[in-house]
């Protein structure tokens, strides 16, 4: 089993009584060198999560360790980009991006900040810049310090889908590369299929589902047809029309082709189902499972 790039074992966080838990009893295990997606819907604790990973936050209770260290150590070697992506807006590019050659000289990468920040004009100040413009900019920096881990909030909401498909092709390139391990954070659910081999699905202050993208959607099928009887199956989400059901099940076991239409949903369909029925069971695979707890699967 490779190492862990991140590993939370009970991890909790609260911002008081009124706001109630962001996490709570939150326990998994990221290994090192993936393109991790991290879905949930909205207050489900995804930026607390990537907060508590990049050592802005302490916990309230549980752990947290970061490429094996705590999140302090280990801050040179993690690069994190916010939702609000701050920026001094009184640098123009150029100067953004000499500061953050003179922040990180043993690993700052000029060509790989190039790539992303190359298309921006270099004497315009930050303030002037457009929230697209920033965006290139703010993941300049992140790339461009050439990080083992990359923390990334919501970073292309404000992008065009060409932009964003692009930039997604900078990042993967980067990944398999230099081993670089990416967890991003969106809501964009068709963009995160073809991009993210890894999956972190937080919902209610826990991760739900967890590990390899493949394994997680081969683990489920959509069944249509007129039975009614879904056992063994664990069922997730199911709608009837008419006489016909149709039911996205985690499978125990083999099934019945002659009683059912089987087929394997798409990550979206997988995820919809997921976060319209929070009251199915979590699914995380072995290399998910943080180390002090039994792999369901």
């Amino acid at each position: 089993m490779t190492g862990a790039a991140i590993e939370a074992n009970g991890l909790g966080m609260t911002y008081g009584r009124k706001r109630g838990w962001a996490l709570r009893d939150c326990s998994f295990r990221l290994p090192t060198g993936r393109i991790c997606a991290l879905v949930g819907p909205n207050g489900a604790g995804k930026s607390t999560l990537l907060s508590l990973a990049a050592g802005l936050l302490r916990p309230a209770e549980g752990s947290v360790r970061v490429l094996g260290s705590t999140p302090a150590e280990a801050r040179p070697r993690i690069a994190y980009v916010s939702q609000d992506k701050p920026l001094y807006p009184q640098l123009t590019v150029a100067d953004t991006l000499w500061a953050g050659a003179q922040l990180n000289p043993a690993t700052w990468d000029r060509a790989a900040a190039d790539r992303i920040a190359g298309v921006l004009p270099q004497d315009a100040k930050v303030r002037t810049l457009s929230g697209g413009q920033r965006t290139r900019l703010a993941l300049s920096l992140a790339l461009g310090k050439r990080p083992e881990l990359m923390l990334l909030d919501e970073p292309m909401a404000d992008l065009d889908p060409l932009v964003r498909h692009q930039l997604m092709g900078v990042l993967m390139a980067e990944a398999a590369e230099h081993g670089t391990t990416i967890v991003m954070s969106s809501h964009i659910l068709t963009e995160l299929e073809g991009a993210c081999d890894y999956l972190l699905l937080v919902d209610g202050g826990r991760v739900r589902l967890g590990g390899e993208s493949d394994d997680i959607v081969a683990a489920h099928s959509v069944l249509t047809g007129q039975a009614r009887d879904l056992a063994p199956h664990t069922v997730v989400e199911s709608s009837t029309t008419g006489r016909q059901l149709t039911a996205l099940v985690r499978r125990e076991g083999p099934v019945d082709d002659t009683a059912w239409d089987v087929k394997e949903p798409s990550l979206e369909e997988l995820l919809l189902a997921h976060l319209r029925s929070p009251e199915a069971p979590a699914l995380l695979t072995p290399s998910a499972h943080a180390r002090n707890e039994v792999a369901a699967i």
